[in-house]
């Protein structure tokens, strides 16, 4: 099958991508002037210049093809650059489902975010209008909302190498966040982190399986493990016995990550702050089940490529 894909030039769309030709499906893949370079299997995809907002593109990219894949998702905005959630994150699938539907796209699959809902922060609330314009389309369509993915990186921007350089390696304590004044509680929300093969399989697997059309899947890893769990496992992986971690009132860090977190170097944004405190698990399995896939762990001999 012909797979459109919108954001195949990212850490977890060059992954779909790989498991989509293990598939025997044919990407094409819409590239960004100035991205060709990122495409690792460029010479096993088609290809369209173009950007999310360049409807002749997005038409050209889905016109033939059975099913597209929107990935585009960003961690923090900057607006001054027009780099925005709703831009992205809703915009972006807006324009993608009105090509879909003139070009006679027969199933739409959205990467969305686990814990994604009205009203949150501007990424969840962007994540959740994209899924219900998918499901009013009129479209088949199935949405996946993964936790936090790690995985080999392949030089691109990832949730534990990040972790790794800004919070690891530095010769200063990692934060323990923690609400109120609870100062117990610091470090003990948890995540569920998803490897990024096992994301890029679910997707491939959904391209053609009927089990999956108007499902909206969890994708959670193996594991639910608290944040200073995860940082004292990226300092193991990373060839440190362990890392001083010291509890840090998220209240005061919101003060200052309201002020300085459109500055690119200041390291967290406020909502992230929202988002981690908030926790990311999930005990639905469905996809798993669903497509036969087994999660990898979160731990040691899945995180080598931090040595």
């Amino acid at each position: 099958m012909k797979v459109s894909i919108i954001g195949g030039t990212g850490f977890v769309g060059t992954y779909i991508i790989d498991a989509l030709l293990q598939a025997g499906h044919t990407p094409r893949v819409l590239v960004r002037p100035g991205s060709a370079g990122k495409l690792t299997a460029a010479a096993q995809c088609e290809t369209v210049p173009g950007d999310i907002r360049d409807t002749t593109a997005l038409d050209a990219c889905l016109q033939g093809a059975d099913a597209v894949i929107y990935l585009i998702g960003i961690l923090r905005e900057f607006p001054a650059k027009g780099i925005t959630y709703e831009e992205s994150q809703f915009n972006g699938v807006e324009r993608t489902v009105a090509a879909a539907q003139r070009q006679g796209v027969q199933h739409f699959i959205l990467m969305s975010a686990n814990g994604v809902k009205a009203g949150g922060t501007k990424y969840q609330d962007t994540k959740f209008r994209a899924e219900q314009c998918v499901q009013a389309s009129g479209l088949a369509w199935t949405i996946f909302r993964p936790s936090v993915i790690f995985g080999d990186p392949r030089g691109k921007a990832e949730f534990c190498t990040q972790l790794q350089k800004e919070l690891v390696l530095p010769p200063i304590p990692a934060p323990l966040f923690f609400a109120g004044v609870n100062i117990l509680q610091a470090g003990k929300f948890e995540m569920q982190p998803v490897h990024v093969e096992d994301v890029a399989q679910a997707f491939a697997a959904a391209v053609d399986n009927p089990a999956a059309l108007g499902k909206t899947f969890a994708l959670c890893g193996a594991d639910a493990v608290s944040w200073k769990q995860i940082i004292q496992t990226l300092a193991q992986a990373s060839g440190r016995s362990g890392k001083l971690a010291v509890p840090a009132p998220a209240e005061i860090l919101k003060v200052v990550a309201g002020v300085l977190d459109k500055q690119a170097w200041f390291p967290i944004t406020r909502d992230q702050i929202v988002m981690l405190l908030e926790g990311n698990t999930c005990s639905d399995s469905a996809a798993w089940q669903t497509f036969g896939i087994a999660p990898k762990r979160f731990a040691l001999e899945n995180l080598g490529y931090l040595a």
